[in-house]
């Protein structure tokens, strides 16, 4: 099987002049490609080496961004086994985001402080 075959390259181009860091930058091109259909659910992204080397800039800089649109539920990945896109064209994910955003099923705890005001904790 060839590993390669369902890596997505996203089109990238960086403003090194702009007061937009350069990880916002690439976060933001990546959930535009992912968003507009030209990445598919489950491809590969590149390794965050492999797209620092081509973009030119720090490894850090891409893990920044990664980390950004994990925490977007845009892609997920284990170390080792690389970035795949979660979202992208073909995928009815809207109520799943929703769901995954509203951090259901949460536990709700109702207390009432000193004086008698209710709290709610949610855990």
């Amino acid at each position: 099987m060839n590993r390669r075959r369902n890596l997505f390259v996203p089109p990238i181009v960086l403003d090194k002049t702009s007061d937009v860091p350069l990880y916002r930058q690439i976060a933001r091109e990546i959930a535009r490609a992912i968003s507009g259909g030209v990445a598919r659910r489950h491809d590969r992204l590149p390794s965050t080496r492999m797209l620092a080397k081509m973009l030119d800039v720090s490894r850090n800089t891409v893990l920044a961004a990664y980390d950004d649109l994990v925490a977007e539920a845009l892609i997920s990945g284990r170390t080792g086994a690389g970035m795949r896109i979660e979202g992208g064209a073909g995928t009815d994910n809207g109520l799943e985001q929703i769901v995954r955003a509203s951090h259901y099923p949460a536990k709700t705890l109702a207390v009432t402080d000193p004086d008698g005001n209710s709290l709610y904790i949610r855990f």
